[in-house]
């Protein structure tokens, strides 16, 4: 089977999540317990694209603390290749999620300050331009500035170029590069947030930004049905039901770097988006914040996702919505 070969731009830090053990009671004090890990999600996506059989490389930044340490051993385990830039008199970014006792997300916080100083300088490396060169497709998120997103897409060139949105704040630093993008991974509320509509209606947020160029993508909402669009197909696929909910931070970037690889290795969208919502099945009901996928597992849940279902941009609401 074929190894696509990705370079990874974008978010590897310190990702803690807090679960509160009983019902939560804002305002107050919560009893629960708090997990640490290495995450980010351009790595959180590599690492499942790499559980898929890629051939990985990350260019991240981080800082020069313990924290830092803990990042580069952790793209060290994996096999990835590290181009991170490291600098010593700066803190390595964290994100921290406080999740119910059902594993949702009640909030979430980010310290990335070094994200914002230190990527566009990066984007203009001349280690960039040979990373690009030696690899097939690029793979980024959103932690990125609006002007690296901009220096990225340019220096990929006519290399394929799959993005998470990562937060509906930070989602727009894509507007203006959407006809550069391979695919655009998003949930419901970042598509609205960079398509500028609070309408409910997700086919006519999809519309929108089919006019400002992004020729494919795909809108999750957690347990609800996953939308994709390539071209001038929409569809849609219902995931089978977690065996267990455990934590569902993950599942997003599952989803994206399982379908990603996929791709690459010749599978239309509809296709490769079940193998994507397979890994996401299993980051559900992991306690990692990157399932094992051993390929025993990975096909049996792959077994349960049902084909995609199309949809028309005038159905009614509670079908793409």
């Amino acid at each position: 089977m074929k190894s696509p070969s990705i370079l990874a731009v974008g978010g590897a830090h310190v990702d803690r999540r807090g679960q509160v053990s009983g019902v939560y009671v804002p305002g107050a004090s919560n009893p629960g317990v708090m997990h640490e890990d290495i995450g980010g999600g351009v790595f959180n996506a590599l690492r499942n694209a790499v559980r898929r059989g890629a051939e990985a490389s990350l260019m991240s930044v981080r800082g020069g603390d313990a924290a830092g340490e803990m990042v580069a051993r952790a793209i060290a385990q994996e096999g990835i290749s590290d181009l991170s830039a490291v600098f010593l008199d700066r803190t390595t970014p964290s994100y921290t999620a406080i999740l119910d006792r059902d594993g949702d997300v009640i909030t979430g916080f980010a310290d990335m300050m070094l994200y914002e100083l230190a990527f566009p300088k990066q984007m203009r490396r001349s280690k960039m331009r040979e990373a690009v060169a030696d690899v097939e497709a690029i793979l980024c998120d959103a932690n990125l500035p609006a002007e690296a997103l901009r220096s990225l897409v340019g220096v990929a060139g006519d290399k394929p170029v799959f993005v998470i949105a990562v937060s509906p704040a930070k989602v727009v630093r894509l507007t203006g590069l959407l006809s550069g993008l391979a695919c655009l991974f998003m949930n419901r509320r970042e598509i609205r947030a960079l398509a500028e509509t609070d309408d409910t209606d997700i086919a006519a947020a999809i519309s929108v930004l089919r006019q400002r160029g992004l020729a494919r993508g795909v809108v999750t909402a957690g347990e609800s049905s996953v939308i994709g669009f390539d071209g001038d197909q929409l569809f849609s696929i219902t995931p089978p039901a977690a065996r267990k909910v455990v934590d569902v931070t993950g599942a997003g970037d599952a989803l994206a770097g399982a379908t990603t690889v996929a791709m690459l290795r010749g599978l239309p969208l509809r296709e490769a988006l079940r193998e994507g919502v397979a890994a996401a099945v299993l980051a559900v009901e992991s306690d990692k914040s990157v399932p094992d996928l051993s390929p025993k597992e990975f096909a049996a849940v792959l077994s349960l996702v049902p084909k995609a279902r199309e949809l028309h941009e005038g159905a009614p609401n509670g079908d793409i919505s």
